[in-house]
């Protein structure tokens, strides 16, 4: 199993983490669980994201949360968002590094004027 990176839960009113979704990023994948009676398991490989952006709304600049936005190439997923994220532009950096780090280990190239 390769090392968690990042773990948190969706903060929802006044950024508490008073949620049953959660969020793990290690070396290789991001795994997001959600529900209680239900339990959904969602799971995309880092290589296979492309693109991120952050959305911070005026109230949600009070308590450092945000949504981030992740396009991926995956089949199941495409674009998703991470809700309520505990300092938002951090967390996208974090991902955007091992990300590239990824893709460099698996030999992918990630510039079009490249290939």
């Amino acid at each position: 199993m390769s090392n968690i990176i990042w773990k948190d839960r969706k903060r929802t009113i006044f950024g508490l983490p008073i949620s049953f979704t959660k969020y793990t990023l290690t070396e290789e994948k991001l795994v997001i669980d959600k529900g209680f009676f239900t339990k959904i398991q969602e799971e995309v490989r880092l290589y296979r994201m492309t693109d991120f952006s952050v959305r911070q709304s005026f109230f949600d600049r009070f308590f450092n949360v945000g949504k981030i936005n992740i396009s991926s190439s995956d089949n199941t997923q495409g674009e998703f968002s991470l809700l309520g994220v505990k300092k938002p532009y951090v967390i996208k950096e974090i991902l955007s590094d091992y990300v590239e780090k990824e893709r460099e280990r698996k030999g992918i190239v990630t510039n079009e004027f490249l290939k």
